[in-house]
């Protein structure tokens, strides 16, 4: 099992930036894959930015050149550093673990991110 929580989400206008972090505990594989996904109400939830343990990157072409995504192996920790936030980034933001030695996807709670105009 593991538990993801996150913390850094908030109001912020529009230009702005906020950071979003994720620490990971319980059965923690080193070999996975840690992300961020979010969702707006009535839609999918979609890919933002993932990070493989070795540091590789990906990211959803709306977010490239704005949004960073970082890991701490050591610490089981990701963030997601937000710049030039418009209000079409308003979501609620969940961090996301993946691994191949595990059956499943984790999910953390979401964090909401309001973006004003």
């Amino acid at each position: 099992q593991v538990q993801l929580v996150e913390s850094g989400g908030g109001l912020v206008q529009a230009g702005g930036s906020l950071r979003l972090s994720c620490a990971a505990s319980g059965s923690i594989f080193k070999i996975s894959t840690m992300g961020w996904y979010r969702q707006v109400s009535g839609r999918r939830r979609e890919l933002v930015a993932d990070i493989t343990s070795g540091g590789s990157t990906k990211y959803a072409d709306y977010v490239k050149g704005r949004f960073i995504i970082s890991r701490d192996n050591a610490k089981n920790t990701v963030a997601l550093q937000m710049n030039s936030l418009t209000p079409e980034d308003t979501a609620v933001y969940y961090c996301s673990y993946t691994s191949d030695y595990e059956p499943r996807d984790y999910w953390g709670q979401g964090t909401q991110v309001t973006v004003s105009s």
